[in-house]
């Protein structure tokens, strides 16, 4: 894609509307074109706009996210949109991929996130925040989602829980691009987040991550 990644920014809350479009103001290589305050109005924007990503809340006043989705998608197939959402619940995710959305989000994620998704998004992607990939997965396997790992067993020889995640996705076979995709943080964050686990753990290669990944359980 030659220049910037044109951006909409779809909130009825104005704070996080406000405050979403000042993030990404800040991004280079992202350039918000517009925001809107409900579902109508994202849908007006992206006719005026021409985005590349819309950042599309789901329960807003009028006409939601989910039906914006659906028209955006019908009218402007070359739009990605990209759900930004306080819910993860199973019904509010199946109703955005149904209505066409590229990525689901959930508020808690950062700024890293964030770009790496409307990056991820703009190229033609799909990017999901990892409570939601768990649930697709969960649901793609004809199963019910397991449990949260226990918050009160540490993750052995020292490592945090991040470095810890990051090995078990090793073990999966992810590479560092895809494992910063799946956790929405910076490749050269991941790499960082590596170097540290093989220094506690006296791993060499991500070979032996893996090996060491299933022994320790990490591979779940």
């Amino acid at each position: 894609m030659s220049g910037p990644i044109r951006v909409v920014v779809a909130d009825d809350q104005q704070v996080m509307r406000e405050g979403l479009v000042a993030l990404l103001g800040l991004v280079d290589g992202i350039d918000v074109v517009g925001d809107a305050g409900d579902g109508e109005e994202a849908v007006r924007a992206t006719a005026d706009r021409h985005p590349d990503v819309v950042l599309m809340d789901l329960r807003m006043p009028g006409v939601d996210g989910v039906a914006a989705t659906e028209r955006i998608g019908r009218d402007h197939p070359g739009v990605a949109v990209l759900v930004l959402t306080t819910y993860d619940d199973d019904d509010s995710i199946a109703a955005a991929l149904r209505a066409g959305a590229c990525g689901y989000l959930t508020k808690d994620t950062g700024r890293d996130g964030i770009e790496a998704a409307v990056r991820a998004a703009a190229a033609g992607q799909s990017a999901f925040a990892p409570g939601v990939s768990r649930r697709l997965a969960a649901a793609m396997a004809g199963r019910e989602e397991p449990g949260e790992p226990d918050p009160a067993q540490e993750p052995p020889d020292g490592l945090t829980r991040r470095e810890a995640e990051v090995i078990g996705l090793i073990a999966r076979g992810l590479s560092n691009a895809e494992i910063g995709r799946t956790l929405f943080i910076a490749e050269s964050t991941v790499k960082t987040h590596v170097n540290n686990a093989f220094a506690k753990t006296g791993l060499r290669n991500r070979t032996e991550a893996a090996a060491y990944a299933h022994r320790n359980g990490l591979d779940r």
